[in-house]
């Protein structure tokens, strides 16, 4: 094993998250290699600079006259060159005021700086692989992402373990505590949080998500190591006064000794830029200092460097710019509106109905989606169904079907669901 990994092993030496590593997770560490060399160099080398594999001319970075063209107003610095491994400083240091702004449960709990990831789908696998161990166990509620599987099952070969989500249309945290404490293995296991809820579109009332904070620190005090990652894609739209308006990171922050918090969150959703795909992996643990922060993110920098070497430095530059902007705020509180508005009609229009009686929705209160509980295999009939009558959705597991209405005009929206309740009916 490396020098360097034993070090930041050695760093991490009695904590929840040096408990937690995987055996790749140890091997892992940032090499002073080609990118640690040329960061360096970026700062000391005023004359020249011969480090990067890059092409200059004049100072400048070659660029094309169509590609330039194509983005008016930003210097190819600013988007040409490779970005470093762990993304743009200033952004990550943007991005942590913006979860502290947004997460005023943190107080003063020390957190890592936030690292720059392509999307949440590499934030949730590259945190597995510093966490998750083949045949490890991570526990999912029972109406979950189907990427999840892909990650954790397919490629990491971690055993997922599920509970009823809900339970008397509330949050099941006694079922997530027992699960959680039936699927300790070697003295640790993953808990993976996704709100608001893909595919429900929920996300837990205040007094839910003090449940659930109270459900992990039970089994935390059973002397059991708990990673909790929070996935959330979805941060930002809530649309009901008693949900819990910050992440479940916040609250398990600085909770307890063998809980690591993992926030997995990004632009891609929260700041409306999807195909941007810019993520952000953050860690925090009552009782971590800066070394064990720094060696997580020492770390994480060789799963980045070793997977896909940095992210996009024009997407990052775009998401600053965007963030800095004066009209940032007034639109993000515009196109919050659009979505808390199509909600309410979708609340509506299912409070009013006459019709497809047999699909009972799930409980929903955010996000972009809900979703119909149906008899099982009736959802992938009734999708296909629908696809003759030119309407799209998805049909999940064996028994739901996933509603997107954030895509879809609030004019259209009766529209829709009168569609889908007579094709469910006609199939009835």
């Amino acid at each position: 094993m490396s020098e360097i990994a034993l070090k930041l092993n050695k760093d991490l030496e009695n904590t929840q998250a040096g408990f937690l590593l995987s055996q790749l997770g140890k091997r892992l560490f940032f090499p002073r290699g080609i990118v640690a060399q040329a960061a360096e160099a970026s700062e000391k080398a005023n004359v020249y600079n011969a480090t990067a594999g890059m092409a200059f001319d004049s100072g400048n970075p070659l660029i094309s006259s169509a590609m330039r063209n194509m983005i008016n107003g930003m210097e190819p610095d600013e988007y040409i060159t490779y970005a470093p491994t762990p993304g743009l400083k200033p952004l990550r240091e943007l991005w942590l005021e913006e979860i502290k702004k947004k997460n005023p449960t943190l107080g003063n709990a020390h957190t890592s700086l936030p690292i720059v990831v392509p999307g949440l789908t590499s934030g949730i696998s590259n945190c597995a692989d510093l966490f998750l161990d083949k045949d490890d166990n991570i526990v999912l509620p029972d109406l979950y992402w189907g990427n999840y599987s892909l990650i954790m099952n397919v490629r990491k070969e971690v055993n997922i373990k599920t509970f009823t989500f809900f339970k008397d249309n509330r949050i099941n945290s006694e079922g997530l505590k027992q699960t959680l404490i039936d699927s300790a293995k070697n003295g640790k296991v993953t808990l993976l949080l996704n709100f608001p809820n893909n595919p429900t579109g929920y996300s837990p009332t205040i007094s839910e998500a003090e449940e659930i904070k109270n459900a992990v620190l039970e089994v935390a005090k059973q002397n059991i190591k708990i990673l909790v990652i929070s996935d959330d894609a979805y941060f930002g739209l809530f649309y009901e006064e008693d949900i819990f308006k910050e992440s479940m990171f916040a609250h398990f922050a600085n909770l307890h000794e063998n809980i690591l918090a993992a926030k997995i969150d990004g632009a891609t959703k929260e700041d409306y830029s999807w195909g941007l795909r810019v993520g952000f992996i953050t860690f925090a643990g009552r009782g971590l200092t800066k070394i064990h922060t720094d060696a997580l993110e020492n770390k994480l920098m060789g799963s980045v460097r070793s997977s896909f070497s940095s992210s996009s430095k024009l997407s990052q530059a775009l998401i600053l710019r965007s963030l800095k902007s004066d009209s940032y705020s007034d639109e993000k509180i515009k196109f919050d509106e659009i979505m808390r508005l199509r909600y309410l009609k979708v609340k509506e229009i299912l409070e009013k109905r006459t019709t497809g009686l047999a699909l009972k929705e799930y409980p929903f209160n955010s996000g972009y989606f809900m979703n119909f509980k149906t008899e099982p295999g009736f959802n992938e009939k009734l999708r296909l169904a629908l696809l003759e009558v030119g309407i799209g959705t998805i049909s999940l597991d064996t028994s739901s079907l996933r509603v997107a209405y954030s895509c879809i005009d609030i004019d259209k929206l009766e529209d829709l669901y009168s569609n889908i309740f007579k094709v469910a009916d006609t199939l009835q």
